[in-house]
């Protein structure tokens, strides 16, 4: 089967997308840290439990308990019970990120940072942790893409699907339909991607906020369960737009995540972190 043939517009969406997928989470890291006289180990605490906690703790357990079969192993009676109730499943794939991202967000301020009681500690965590996602989850993905699509370009790369095809005949079809992918991506797929991650990373700082104070004031302890409670809630209805079991279109997809990311962090920075004086200069 021949490859699509990709257009020049396809390597520039690609190598834009790259560029604004990882420059500008570390221009933005870089700006906060100079402007407010930050340490630039907050933020790497901040990326450090995303790591942690998102990829090397949370995926491995949710795909073993929901999806065994992406990592290699049987389904079990508990990923057939799930899977045979999309509500449920969605539920399962929402709560994962909510309680291991805050419970990250909670153990980090609580241990390492825990002397660093200036409220712009709980932003520069929050820049680490959304920004080094982006990077991670998209930025390190379009530098692939962007490299398929030059050797799909040169014809380079028709000789490595073919070869991945003859070892995985099974998977030529996903395979032929992730190149097929890459090969139309479009400004407009980029445009997509960008204002959700734009507002993931409000997501992010805002939540980081709440876990904050609810670690340094014990009166504020709930807000610590109500980040997770708005992690999973904003994940939980993506899922089922995943799952298919609710009937919306992309741009309404995003903009249930516009108004979870815009609230969170409006909502946490103008109760919490712009009343907050007392420790702004101090903790350092």
């Amino acid at each position: 089967m021949e490859l699509e043939k990709v257009g020049i517009g396809t390597i520039a969406a690609l190598g834009l997308g790259t560029v604004l997928m990882v420059c500008v989470p570390i221009g933005i890291a870089v700006w906060w840290l100079i402007r407010k006289k930050e340490r630039v180990t907050t933020v790497l605490v901040g990326a450090a439990v995303f790591l942690l906690f998102a990829i090397i703790l949370e995926k491995p357990i949710q795909n073993a308990l929901a999806f065994p079969t992406q990592i290699g192993l049987t389904e079990h009676a508990v990923s057939r019970f799930l899977n045979a109730r999309p509500v449920l499943l969605a539920l399962v794939a929402g709560l994962f990120p909510g309680v291991f991202e805050e419970t990250g967000r909670l153990v980090a301020f609580k241990t390492v940072l825990r002397n660093r009681k200036n409220r712009e500690t709980s932003v520069s965590f929050g820049i680490g942790h959304g920004c080094f996602e982006v990077i991670f989850l998209v930025g390190v993905a379009y530098i692939g893409y962007l490299a398929y699509a030059v050797m799909m370009k040169t014809g380079a790369f028709q000789t490595v699907i073919d070869e991945a095809v003859q070892k995985m005949p099974e998977q030529a079809e996903t395979i032929y339909a992730q190149a097929s992918q890459i090969a139309s991506f479009s400004f407009a797929d980029l445009g997509t991607a960008v204002f959700e991650r734009i507002f993931a990373v409000l997501f992010h700082i805002g939540a980081s906020i709440l876990v904050f104070y609810a670690c340094r004031d014990r009166k504020r302890a709930w807000m610590y369960p109500l980040a997770v409670i708005l992690h999973t809630a904003m994940d939980f209805i993506a899922a089922l737009y995943l799952f298919d079991v609710v009937d919306m279109s992309m741009w309404g997809l995003e903009g249930i995540t516009a108004a979870f990311g815009v609230l969170t962090f409006f909502g946490a920075y103008l109760l919490l972190y712009k009343k907050d004086r007392l420790y702004s200069d101090e903790g350092r």
